[in-house]
């Protein structure tokens, strides 16, 4: 496995790669999500790239950027532990410049649910995919469905831009109580781990409650009712339930052939999201 630090060396390191090459974009701190997608990756194409990039373009200016976990020894032991072609971890100013002009935003998508919370977030991640994927020049990227809204940018990204990827979604892997794996569960003490599962709970108590009702203001006043019961140092960022392919919300289940849930969240100050497909009506 090769370490790749400059845009350079990376660029050098591609040219040789003949045949398909797979791409999983993390910011480090791996956990089994991550090589969920590295494993996929590596049985489906002739190479494997790992960028690992805390990106700063992505965080508020009150957000965690500066104490997100990086552990880069122990990720790089375990890419190279599974096979992986190279790693791509680059410095800030290997990616940025102060005289940097351009950005990549977009309108809707990016502006809906976390957008609206995390103001610039979602131009934050676009614009480092765009210099990500130049530079790799992938035939597959990898994404997690835990960040849903996010695989669902990357997807109208890379068909308006043209780009000749395909965007390859990997189900939430989640904890054995259902705790969807994140970097962030790492700031969550032990009482608020416990709490935390109350995400995935809240889903399924919405997704048992389809079975009857398929007004969705029904189902998210009930499931509110619901977290505010029986987890109550929960609170809630926003509990919607959209189609999956606009993202826009629903107003009942019928409007959709694919709805799903999203659900934004903080515990213990920690900001934590999750998301989960419910049954079409028939």
């Amino acid at each position: 496995m090769q370490v790749l630090t400059t845009r350079e060396a990376l660029i050098s390191w591609r040219k040789k790669a003949q045949g398909h090459v797979g791409f999983v974009p993390t910011m480090g701190a791996l956990h089994e999500g991550h090589l969920s997608l590295v494993r996929q990756s590596l049985t489906e194409n002739d190479w494997t790239v790992v960028s690992i990039f805390v990106n700063p373009r992505q965080f508020g200016p009150k957000e965690d950027y500066e104490r997100y976990p990086r552990t880069p020894e122990m990720d790089t032991r375990l890419l190279q532990n599974l096979g992986v072609s190279a790693v791509f971890m680059p410095s800030e100013s290997e990616m940025y410049s102060p005289e940097d002009e351009f950005h990549i935003s977009a309108t809707r998508l990016s502006r809906l649910w976390c957008g609206g919370y995390r103001v610039g977030h979602f131009d934050g991640v676009a614009l480092v995919l765009t210099k990500l994927f130049h530079l790799v020049m992938p035939t597959r990227a990898y994404f997690g469905e835990k960040d849903f809204q996010q695989v669902r940018i990357v997807e109208k990204m890379v068909e308006e831009l043209f780009f000749p990827i395909q965007v390859v979604r990997h189900p939430t892997v989640r904890e054995p109580d259902g705790l969807a794996m994140s970097s962030r569960n790492a700031y969550l003490s032990p009482r608020g781990r416990a709490q935390a599962v109350a995400l995935y709970k809240a889903l399924q108590y919405l997704h048992a409650l389809t079975a009857q009702h398929q007004n969705t203001a029904f189902l998210i006043e009930e499931t509110l009712r619901y977290l505010k019961e029986n987890y109550p140092d929960v609170e809630v960022e926003y509990l919607a339930i959209v189609d999956e392919h606009s993202l826009e919300a629903l107003e009942h289940l019928r409007q959709s052939a694919r709805p799903r849930a999203l659900i934004a969240a903080y515990v213990e100050g920690v900001r934590l999201i999750d998301n989960l497909p419910l049954s079409p009506v028939p």
